[in-house]
């Protein structure tokens, strides 16, 4: 089995045989059926940043966006695991990647193994692309331990510089990285685009 993703503590796999691809080009119903997420719903809170990660690294995730939120008042932030239950994957990570104004993808051993962490990349950077106010919204993290090596990362992602917890001016990059001015923009497309859906549906 090929573990997809989860949310709200609910694990996703998949055969060997189901691809990334073909969740893309059936629409595979995937749903997770467990428990809301830490936060509740998230449909009315727009987050300084999501986390996707690995399934074994949930914990490695929490620690992060723990020392995001208190060391670095980068609040409020989520994890994907966090994510209410009972949606289809993909919009999920839709909701995700749109309801953040960064993403953090973090750069474990771990990353390489799950075929749902290479999805989430692909998915990220193609957001970062074909959304102008998304451009360098996409951040690989290295943490201290167990982080995957510059030459084992997928080579789109080498393209992007990564924040490496583990180096000297790790403090002074999250500063320079995580700008206000940038998400209060972001903040303020984002509300209009809910005023449009909200006034169209």
């Amino acid at each position: 089995m090929v573990m997809l993703g989860i949310i709200g503590k609910t694990r996703l796999c998949l055969s060997n045989d189901t691809s990334i691809d073909h969740i893309q080009r059936t629409g595979m119903d995937i749903q997770a059926h467990g428990g809301g997420g830490l936060y509740g719903q998230t449909d009315n809170v727009f987050y300084k940043f999501v986390i996707l990660h690995a399934e074994r690294d949930i914990q490695e995730a929490m620690r992060i966006k723990n020392m995001l939120e208190e060391e670095f008042q980068i609040k409020p932030g989520i994890i994907f695991d966090d994510m209410p239950a009972g949606q289809h994957i993909m919009k999920a990570l839709d909701n995700a990647i749109n309801g953040s104004a960064w993403t953090i993808l973090l750069l474990t051993e771990n990353f390489l193994k799950e075929a749902w962490c290479e999805f989430q990349s692909h998915a990220t950077l193609m957001n970062s692309i074909n959304m102008h106010h998304k451009y360098n919204t996409v951040i690989p993290v290295r943490p201290k331990k167990n982080f995957l090596p510059r030459e084992k990362t997928p080579f789109i992602l080498r393209l992007i510089n990564a924040l490496e917890e583990g180096r000297p001016a790790f403090i002074q990059q999250v500063h320079k990285t995580f700008q206000e001015e940038m998400y209060q923009k972001q903040h303020s497309i984002w509300r209009a685009e809910r005023s449009f859906r909200q006034a169209v549906f």
